[in-house]
């Protein structure tokens, strides 16, 4: 398998969504990411990002990725998946939170550059 799909694979199998420790192990320096949500267009950087992933873990017991698709082409990693959380107040309970697509490109063995698009269930 190619080393940039196994990155991308390890990176939403793991709890780097809502673990910024995690997460910060898996983004270049320099990451970035271009998401076109239900609130329109948000651009974030690596701080923003690992700020993201403290929020999550704020409001979600746990976060569960179920990936759909995923291709890969040199440094380029595509992955349609649905996102599930379970919340602190109900952690008994999966909740299906977003459909996304997102492009990866990955550098230095980094995830560097994001472009995501997401949609409410």
């Amino acid at each position: 398998m190619n080393a940039n799909k196994e990155l991308v694979i390890d990176f939403y199998n793991s709890d780097a969504l809502y673990n910024s420790k995690t997460l910060d192990v898996f983004l270049h320096p320099d990451a970035t990411l271009d998401w076109n949500s239900t609130k329109g267009l948000i651009k974030k950087d690596r701080n923003g990002l690992l700020q993201i992933a403290d929020e999550l873990k704020a409001g979600y017991e746990a976060i569960v990725v179920q990936i759909h698709q995923i291709i890969s082409e040199d440094n380029l990693v595509a992955v349609h998946y649905t996102l599930f959380g379970t919340t602190i107040e109900n952690p008994n309970h999966i909740n299906r939170l977003a459909y996304f697509f997102v492009n990866w490109e990955i550098k230095d063995g980094k995830l560097f550059k994001a472009y995501q698009m997401s949609q409410l269930p």
